[in-house]
């Protein structure tokens, strides 16, 4: 389901960044992506969203991360490890899947991070576990 058409979206205060690779919502303690159709997201993409959205929230500010698998596309994992070298910006990672190949992406990515990374069915669930999260409460 893309974030546009989840039932609670009216309900979450967010802002929308649309990018050439793919659509990305801020909300108050977490941001949701949802990358285009084919794209290949790697290093130069990834600065693009940071600079977003450390434009948006701030340099100090820690996030959650919701990575809505819609449409199939590939990540360099190592952006993974490079990114939270540089920005140091993401405490707990979410990825939504919806079919057996995403699945395995998110498994090798995992390999790739200390950030804590949790697979969900549904953007519902990953967004409930996002929000209830302690360490994130401000």
């Amino acid at each position: 389901m893309y974030f546009e058409k989840y039932i609670f979206n009216k309900t979450i205060k967010h802002t929308k960044f649309e990018m050439p690779f793919g659509n990305f919502y801020c909300c108050d303690k977490f941001i949701v992506s949802e990358l285009h159709e084919g794209v290949h997201f790697d290093w130069k993409k990834l600065e693009l969203v940071v600079e977003k959205t450390v434009e948006f929230y701030g340099k100090k500010r820690k996030l959650g991360f919701i990575s809505n698998r819609i449409n199939h596309y590939s990540v360099d994992p190592s952006i993974w490890t490079k990114g939270e070298k540089k920005y140091n910006l993401i405490e707990f990672s979410a990825i939504v899947i919806y079919n057996q190949g995403n699945l395995m992406n998110a498994s090798i990515e995992k390999k790739f991070t200390n950030t804590p990374i949790k697979t969900f069915r549904s953007l519902q669930d990953a967004i409930t576990y996002i929000v209830n999260l302690k360490e994130l409460q401000f």
